[in-house]
Parts: C-alpha cells; sequence; structure tokens
C-alpha cells in the first residue's frame, strides 16, 4: 500500500467507528428512572452512583423496570453487577398484557395474567450452572438456548464484578455475549418487538433472601433499520 493512502483510509475508519457509536443511544440518564416503568412483581428498584439497582423483597412474583418504548431491531449493550446468591435477567422484545389474556403458542394455549412481563431473556446466573448470556423464554417456552456445549461463554462470566452483555436482535436473529465472548446464537420469530426489561427475581418466603441486589449501568441502545 502506498503511503499517501494510508492517512485517508485511516481518517475513513475513525469516522465509520464514530458513526457507529454515534448511533447508539442511552436508555438510562445515570440519575433518574424516566423512560422507564416497573411491571409484575414488587421488588424495589432505586438509582445509585449512576447505577439502576434492583433489590429482592418477599412475597412477591418476578419484578421487572420496563421501557416505556418497545424495540424491534437494535444492538443493546449495558453492565450489570449481581451478588452470587441471585438470579436475573434482562428482558427485550418483552410484552404484558393489559387484562387477562390466553393465546396460543406452540399448539398450545397459555394464559397471561394482567401486567406479567414475558417475552426473550438475557439470563443473568451467577450459580455454578454459569448460564450468563443463554437466552430463556420468560414465561413462555423456556430455554431457548443453554451454555451447556459454550464452555468459553460459561467461564468469561466474572463474579462479583461488573460484566458487560450485548445483545443483537435483526429479524429472527438474536445473538448474545458476555464480556466480548459469543454466547446465544439462534433463530426465533415468535416476538418481533417488544420492551427492554430489568428483572429481580421473585424469592418467594426466603427470608435469607432479602435484600439482595443486582445493578445496571451504561444502559445503551442502537436502533437498527
Amino acid at each position: 500500500m502506498k503511503p499517501s493512502l494510508l492517512l485517508p483510509l485511516a481518517l475513513i475508519s475513525f469516522f465509520t467507528v464514530a458513526r457507529a457509536e454515534e448511533a447508539f443511544v442511552p436508555l438510562f440518564d445515570g440519575k433518574t428512572l424516566t423512560g422507564w416503568e416497573q411491571h409484575s412483581g414488587t421488588a424495589e428498584y432505586r438509582v445509585q452512583d449512576g447505577a439502576i439497582v434492583g433489590k429482592t423483597v418477599p412475597n412477591t412474583g418476578n419484578s421487572f423496570l420496563c421501557t416505556a418504548k418497545k424495540y424491534g431491531d437494535f444492538i443493546l449493550e449495558l453492565e450489570f453487577k449481581v451478588e452470587p446468591s441471585m438470579n436475573s435477567g434482562i428482558q427485550f422484545r418483552s410484552n404484558y398484557y393489559t387484562k387477562d389474556t390466553e393465546v396460543e403458542i406452540a399448539g398450545k394455549k397459555k394464559k397471561f395474567p394482567a401486567d406479567r412481563v414475558h417475552g426473550y431473556q438475557f439470563e443473568i446466573d451467577p450459580s455454578a450452572r454459569a448460564f450468563t448470556g443463554g437466552v430463556y423464554d420468560e414465561g413462555r417456552r423456556g430455554w431457548l438456548f443453554d451454555l451447556k456445549e459454550n464452555e468459553a461463554a460459561r467461564k468469561a462470566f466474572k463474579q462479583g464484578d461488573w460484566n458487560t452483555a450485548r445483545i443483537e436482535c435483526k429479524g429472527d436473529s438474536i445473538k448474545t455475549f458476555i464480556n466480548g465472548v459469543p454466547a446465544a446464537d439462534l433463530k426465533d420469530d415468535l416476538t418481533k418487538e417488544g420492551v427492554i426489561a430489568l428483572q429481580v427475581h421473585g424469592i418467594g418466603k426466603k427470608t435469607e433472601a432479602v435484600g439482595k441486589e443486582v445493578m445496571w449501568r451504561n444502559i445503551r441502545i442502537q436502533e437498527l433499520k
């Protein structure tokens, strides 16, 4: 390559990366829960030190802090940190009904109580199973892509530290990454659009699990055409 071409190519590369970064927009302002609304359960959500913090409470089902807006094709990136004894998740292309509703899924009828969030979930699983980054169909079909055959992704999760999640949805393609390592890769077209949501898993009457926390920060999304 001629030296005279190096500078123009470097500039092109720089501006391409810059435009890609500019395409991301924040979903969380770091200070308030503006643009978010809670559904399903009664776990506690607050903002602390630039992060959204979810805390377990007894006698409630799974809780979800949802975006008011729905998203279809996108790239979502965020950081999360979770206590080792918890289970949590990041919902995407998820929805809820305003009244009790019965629908047919995969040939079977399924009843949804009003306000029950359901849909795709990026699993946050700090247990020994280590399925963080797998895709679970919350409230509907269960596991769509676990990490039994993906040891690299299972080892990528950092216990007790901040982790980076990335979710890519385009058409029927769903891909996830944990700390830059490919996790799930599947095709599914049951739901094409829905909210992003932050889950605090229900703990029932387990008093020893009360007050456990999960945190999310630097939440941003790039909508794809």
